[in-house]
């Protein structure tokens, strides 16, 4: 089952960082693979939650699921399948604060419950998540200069 963690040292602060993660609305303008998106449901607190979907799409598969995302304003961003294509899907991020700007740890672990997905996804996974998180450091470029 694919598993990937990431460790980048950016210009940008946590904060930033973690808001640019958590607008998972604005995902379809700047992720690959990412077709749409909608949240269900958010709480607007400083810790708490929100559930959307998102629907992805690579080559002539397209696949919708649904995701249970908790969070916590002083760094922690948790993502858990609740329905959809995957077996498991877990993903952490974890935003440190430094002088110099944020440290941001990626980790993403996930299994599909399709042999097919999981037998195409697999060659191209770790190509994948790098672009992912590629996507994210050139969102804030482009968000924070």
């Amino acid at each position: 089952m694919p598993v990937h963690t990431e460790h980048r040292v950016l210009p940008f602060s946590a904060a930033q960082m973690f808001d640019l993660v958590l607008d998972v609305a604005a995902y379809p303008e700047f992720l690959p693979w990412c077709v749409a998106t909608r949240i269900t449901s958010k709480d607007e607190a400083d810790s708490g939650q929100m559930v959307a979907d998102m629907a992805v799409g690579f080559k002539l598969m397209q696949e919708r699921y649904t995701s249970r995302i908790t969070f916590e304003r002083s760094g922690h961003i948790h993502v858990t399948d609740i329905g959809g294509p995957f077996k498991r899907l877990e993903t952490d991020w974890v935003f440190i604060e430094r002088a110099d700007g944020c440290t941001v740890d990626f980790n993403i672990d996930f299994a599909f419950r399709s042999q097919l997905l999981e037998k195409v996804m697999g060659g191209v996974f770790t190509d994948a998540t790098h672009k992912m998180m590629q996507a994210f450091v050139t969102r804030a470029e482009d968000v924070y200069g």
